[in-house]
């Protein structure tokens, strides 16, 4: 950058207001002198009404902190004698540009940049100092800044990206960077760029007036390098010595073209699959390479002639070739397989495709290994009839499946009973057998879906499931009815012959031909007869007319419906006929039976309230005589001093613990005495006369076989307690000589009890005979 230069202003000459004459300094001098243009050769001359030119040149960059002086202004009219006052106003004037106000000295206070300003207006004056009166005129005159070359050229930015696809012919345009000089391009060579390039060669070039990079070097090949780095220069002065210059950095990356074809590393391939793969399921995976990218990269896989078994797909994001199953394996029918797989580029470029095959071909060997497979049905699913109505056992059919293996194990069936939680079928285990467990019901349920199970007998893992479809076929087992409750009404004035009901019948049967029901009543009915119309429908017609509510209110009329099916089934409804009071039209009016007097005066109601009255009486006296008789009853034990043993063992729901009366203990316990009717004490008997029953046992008899005898009476009576009950007896044997000391083998009621015999037993007994004694009823009363 060049500073401190020299500015030399030009020293206007003393204007005379009324003379046109050059001054002593012809103006093509003076503007040579400064710079300023001679317009075409021609003299320069002021304004014939100014005193001072109106333009000036300055270069840029002068002036300092000293106020350099720039230059002077002079007046005719300045005399010396310092009565005349300079101002000057404007742009910058009174900071920029300072002027003696005495000796019209102009200096300048700082540089001055013409990238900043190019030029500055200013007007000048000339003033009396003691009056301030204007001795010139206010006149306009300039102040341009000349360039210099003091900025260097600039970039945009300090790195750019560009790109260009390989393979690209010499001069292919890449991109082109450019750069500014803030210096004046019309003045001088200040702002004239040439470009270079100082880094990227031989590979590219720039152009040095427009700086456009091209390609220059032939073949480049982005799989060999792919990226460049270049260094472009901008220089101004035209490129000359002493110029100044700038640069960047283009980053240029070489785009993928498909220029290379899918090649396999290995042109051989081997795959193991086991045959319980499941179709569709991969079995392994084969990869081309292309060293492209991209869309350039992608490939399609097929196999070459298709192929029964085995198929190939693409994996879009890997490459890859995944081979896949299209029909299940046998590893018993075929072990081993080979085909050949065709890779090639789904994208091509017209450009590189002469010369160059863009496929390749591999072959591909597959070889199957055995397991151990579940079970195969014959079928799958089962559809089986069966009628309904047949019987528990019956035949319903055969599933049959097989173990796929060599060694053909041995399979076993069975149903899942979560498909049958009802139990209506069995399956025989080994031949696979369907039978009924129950009888079916197509009303109840038209299909039974189950699920048969076959697994190896050696190998439990190993099962397959079935559905089983048990279709019921439909049997003529049920009868029509009719299809709704009817609500039919006769009217009391109707005639014969008239219409009074149309019915109709459902069946919840299916026969093949459709249903075809059959009405009829009784001949004999003299009320009403029917009319089969022949289409599952009949009419109900009176036979006579004249119906009376007071004879009959209400009429039933049983009607037989029969089907056309084989067996042929028929039902009986019956109809109900109200008979009702009816307006001349025919609409019911009422249906209530009429209010007939009797001759007496009383009404019907009236009677119907009096026979109420005397059976709630009734009913009274009934409840009365019972509660009476069941407080008359003895309890069971009398005290609690009785020592006999009452151990009374039930499961029943009767009175709970403490319901004593269900049954007579002293009878169950006395072996002599064995009622021909035992009595209930929980129900009014029948029969209320107690009986006597002698003891089988007789001289001294086995007690086994004596418990052989109850147990075989209790079993043959109707009367005894409920088979849940515990009977326990207590049998003594005969062989005592004071005989039994138990009640037992007293009569039923201890009513019939003599107990004064116990005081001639001695003092061993004497509390005893106390406790009996005492309670007698002869002694109480």
């Amino acid at each position: 950058m060049i500073t401190n230069r020299v500015l030399l202003l030009l020293m206007l000459p003393v204007l005379w207001p009324s003379t046109s004459t050059a001054l002593p300094f012809t103006p093509g001098n003076i503007g040579n002198l400064f710079g300023m243009p001679e317009s075409d050769g021609k003299i320069l001359q002021r304004s014939k009404r100014g005193w001072m030119w109106n333009q000036f040149f300055l270069l840029e960059e002068y002036g300092g902190n000293d106020h350099q002086y720039v230059g002077k202004l002079h007046s005719n009219m300045d005399k010396g004698d310092g009565n005349v006052k300079y101002v000057l106003t404007g742009d910058g004037a009174g900071t920029l540009f300072l002027i003696d106000e005495k000796s019209g000295d102009i200096h300048a206070t700082k540089r001055l940049d013409r990238e900043e300003k190019a030029m500055y207006t200013l007007h000048a004056k000339v003033l009396d100092r003691n009056t301030n009166a204007e001795l010139e005129p206010d006149t306009e005159f300039n102040i341009k800044i000349h360039d210099i070359n003091d900025n260097a050229p600039r970039f945009a930015k300090e790195v750019y990206f560009a790109s260009v696809p390989e393979m690209s012919e010499v001069g292919t345009s890449v991109v082109t960077v450019t750069a500014t000089d803030a210096d004046d391009q019309t003045y001088g060579n200040s702002a004239k760029l040439v470009y270079s390039i100082l880094q990227g060669q031989p590979y590219f070039s720039v152009d040095s007036e427009n700086g456009t990079i091209k390609t220059a070097l032939p073949g480049m090949d982005r799989e060999v390098k792919e990226n460049y780095q270049v260094v472009i220069q901008a220089k101004d002065m035209a490129g000359q010595m002493g110029g100044l210059s700038g640069t960047t950095t283009v980053s240029i990356t070489l785009t993928d073209v498909n220029d290379s074809p899918p090649r396999f590393a290995n042109h051989s391939f081997r795959v193991t699959a086991v045959e319980s793969t499941e179709i569709g399921g991969a079995i392994g995976r084969i990869r081309a390479d292309d060293p492209d990218i991209g869309r350039n990269a992608e490939m399609e896989y097929t196999i070459v002639g298709g192929h029964d078994i085995f198929n190939i797909i693409t994996d879009q994001t890997t490459q890859e070739g995944v081979i896949i199953i299209k029909k299940a394996l046998d590893y018993e029918s075929k072990r081993d397989y080979e085909f050949r797989v065709e890779v090639k580029n789904t994208y091509l470029d017209a450009r590189f495709i002469h010369g160059l095959q863009f496929k390749d071909y591999a072959t591909v060997k597959v070889t199957v290994e055995d397991v151990d497979e579940p079970p195969i049905f014959s079928r799958n699913p089962y559809i089986i009839e069966v009628h309904e109505d047949t019987a528990a056992g019956s035949f319903v059919g055969v599933v049959s499946a097989r173990d796929p293996d060599a060694d053909n194990k041995a399979v076993k069936y069975s149903i899942d009973r979560h498909t049958d939680l009802e139990r209506l079928f069995h399956i025989d285990l080994v031949n696979g057998t369907i039978t009924t467990l129950k009888s079916l019901d197509r009303e109840m349920s038209k299909w039974h879906n189950i699920s048969v199970v076959a697994t190896e007998i050696n190998n439990p893992r190993q099962t397959t499931r079935v559905p089983v479809f048990i279709k019921v076929l439909d049997v003529n087992d049920n009868a029509p009815e009719f299809a709704m409750s009817y609500d039919t009404f006769v009217c009391e004035n109707v005639k014969a012959g008239q219409l009074i009901q149309t019915i109709s019948a459902v069946d919840t049967d299916e026969p093949l031909v459709g249903h075809k029901f059959v009405f009829s009543i009784s001949a004999s009915n003299p009320n009403f007869t029917i009319v089969d119309k022949e289409d599952n429908t009949a009419n109900i017609l009176t036979r006579r007319g004249g119906f009376s509510r007071r004879e009959m209110s209400m009429y039933f009329l049983p009607v037989v419906i029969s089907d056309n099916d084989y067996p042929i089934q028929s039902s009986t409804s019956t109809l109900i006929v109200r008979v009702c009071a009816c307006d001349s039209r025919g609409n019911m009016q009422s249906c209530n039976p009429e209010v007939l007097p009797f001759s007496d005066g009383l009404t019907t109601g009236a009677l119907v309230a009096i026979l109420l009255c005397v059976i709630i009486l009734l009913m009274i006296v009934v409840l009365f005589a019972a509660l009476r008789r069941q407080r008359k009853k003895e309890p069971l034990i009398i005290s609690k001093e009785d020592v006999r043993d009452n151990v009374v063992s039930y499961n029943d729901e009767g009175g709970g613990e403490e319901d004593t009366q269900a049954f007579d203990i002293g009878t169950l316990r006395n072996p002599e005495v064995m009622d021909a009717n035992k009595l209930r004490r929980d129900i009014i008997p029948e029969m209320l006369f107690p009986f006597r029953r002698t003891s089988p046992i007789k001289d001294n008899t086995d007690v086994r076989d004596f418990i052989n005898g109850r147990l075989q009476e209790n079993d043959s009576d109707p009367t005894a307690p409920p088979y849940d009950s515990l009977a326990t007896y207590a049998y003594e044997g005969s062989g005592s000589l004071a005989e039994s000391l138990s009640s037992l083998e007293s009569a039923a009621t201890e009513g019939d009890q003599d107990y004064d015999y116990l005081s001639n037993w001695g003092p061993q007994f004497k509390k005893l005979a106390e406790m009996y004694i005492g309670k007698s009823p002869d002694r109480e009363t």
